[in-house]
């Protein structure tokens, strides 16, 4: 899984962008918050991102936030919410917004959003108000939420999300990094936290 990507910008336009490290240009999509605060093309520009691979190609998503990346995160281990979903939802709403709307069980703001219908926007006000909720009462306690501040947290984002992808339930794959991270510490790589949630299992 690649977590960031930091380099030159040599490419920009609403839906992506392309950075070079090094002689490679990596392709990203981004959404239309990460467009708006890029820099000009030539100037050095950090992206953290998501990896989607299938069968017929791999895709990047591309994040200047780290709050957005988390969020985005989280819409796609809703079930039948994608990363095109994903990122046009990001795209529509600001993060502050979409945290907003399912915290308060906004359904109708959620469902206004292309794509998105009225039972996926249901699932994801079900599936994600506790924890959205849990993660500002921390916030508000002064606890860092993003899963991106540390890199610790990314792989756990990013292990959670390939197992779910997996077929496993997510409140139990949740439960079990939890579990790995406590026994085996924090600075397991994406890799290490998938074999040992499988073999959990």
């Amino acid at each position: 899984m690649i977590a960031y990507i930091d380099g030159k910008l040599a490419y920009k336009d609403h839906a992506l962008a392309i950075l070079d490290v090094h002689g490679i240009g990596y392709e990203v999509r981004i959404s239309l918050a990460t467009y708006s605060k890029l820099p000009a093309e030539g100037e050095k520009a950090k992206l953290y991102t998501y990896q989607h691979i299938k069968e017929d190609g791999q895709t990047l998503y591309g994040f200047l936030d780290p709050n957005e990346k988390a969020l985005f995160m989280q819409l796609i281990s809703v079930s039948g919410i994608g990363p095109g979903t994903g990122i046009v939802m990001v795209s529509s709403m600001s993060v502050g917004e979409i945290r907003q709307a399912i915290v308060q069980e906004d359904v109708r703001a959620i469902q206004s959003i292309k794509g998105v219908g009225p039972k996926t926007a249901q699932r994801v006000v079900l599936e994600l108000k506790d924890k959205l909720r849990k993660d500002e009462l921390l916030a508000k306690a002064g606890i860092d939420t993003v899963p991106l501040a540390k890199a610790h947290n990314t792989n756990r984002s990013e292990a959670l999300a390939a197992l779910v992808t997996l077929g496993f339930a997510r409140a139990a794959a949740e439960k079990t990094l939890d579990q790995i991270q406590n026994r085996h510490g924090n600075d397991l790589s994406v890799e290490e936290l998938i074999k040992f949630a499988l073999k959990s299992h």
